[in-house]
């Protein structure tokens, strides 16, 4: 144990690269009677695999503390290398240089555990489904936003404000060159190809509201002249 202690900084730095990439689940760990947490055995052997890395990163120190006990003990033999070959390197006149490389750990869906690129979360599957699940997600704020108390108080004062607009019209302030059948005619097909925005800004309507107008729905008359500016008709 001690002398994993001169390998802990590499240990320890890829531990934490690994647990930053990848997405732990709720079923990689379970509770004991004892209320302890453990690993299961899937994880356990994801990590297992990368014991023989640490074992081959440990073995020069593991020799260097042998040689340092049998120093001073000449009568006895030196001590064996079995673990990096240094002495039979040594013999063939050639300089020990150790090839370790850490181990990767493996990118894994945190939805179904299958292996998938870095830059990914999730595999093709599961992030259908999870978009579904952020769409649904989305819509139901939106209709909670749509129809809540400020939702519906901005409403009624348009409502209130459309109503005594409406109220308020009368027809023969209506120019008299501006007919229901020029609107029909001359009008209402040349709004099919007014950016919607321009018809929001002219009548302070709605996006909604301005698409309908371009797909021929016929409002107020209050507002005809409005939109005979905008298509370019004046009296």
């Amino acid at each position: 144990m001690d002398l994993l202690e001169t390998i802990r900084p590499s240990i320890e730095a890829w531990l934490l690269h690994w647990i930053t990439r990848e997405t732990l689940r709720r079923s990689d760990f379970f509770e004991t009677g004892f209320g302890n947490c453990r690993l299961r055995s899937g994880i356990c052997s994801q990590l297992s695999e990368t014991a023989p890395t640490w074992g081959r990163l440990v073995a020069p120190w593991a020799e260097y503390v042998a040689r340092t006990l049998w120093a001073g003990r000449s009568s006895l033999q030196a001590p064996a290398t079995p673990l990096t070959q240094q002495r039979r390197s040594a013999a063939k006149r050639r300089a020990l240089i150790p090839r370790i490389t850490i181990p990767k750990s493996e990118h894994l869906c945190r939805g179904c555990g299958k292996a998938i690129e870095d830059r990914s979360k999730e595999c093709a599957r599961c992030a259908v489904g999870t978009a579904t699940k952020t769409m649904l997600d989305a819509a139901r704020i939106g209709r909670l936003t749509a129809n809540g108390p400020e939702a519906q108080a901005k409403r009624a004062i348009k409502a209130r404000k459309n109503a005594l607009a409406q109220h308020s019209w009368k027809a023969s302030d209506q120019p008299a060159w501006l007919t229901e059948e020029l609107y029909e005619k001359a009008i209402q097909p040349r709004l099919a190809n007014v950016p919607m925005s321009v018809i929001r800004s002219a009548i302070g309507v709605s996006k909604w509201y301005a698409s309908k107008i371009r797909q021929g729905y016929r409002l107020h008359p209050r507002h005809w002249q409005t939109l005979a500016e905008v298509v370019g008709i004046r009296g």
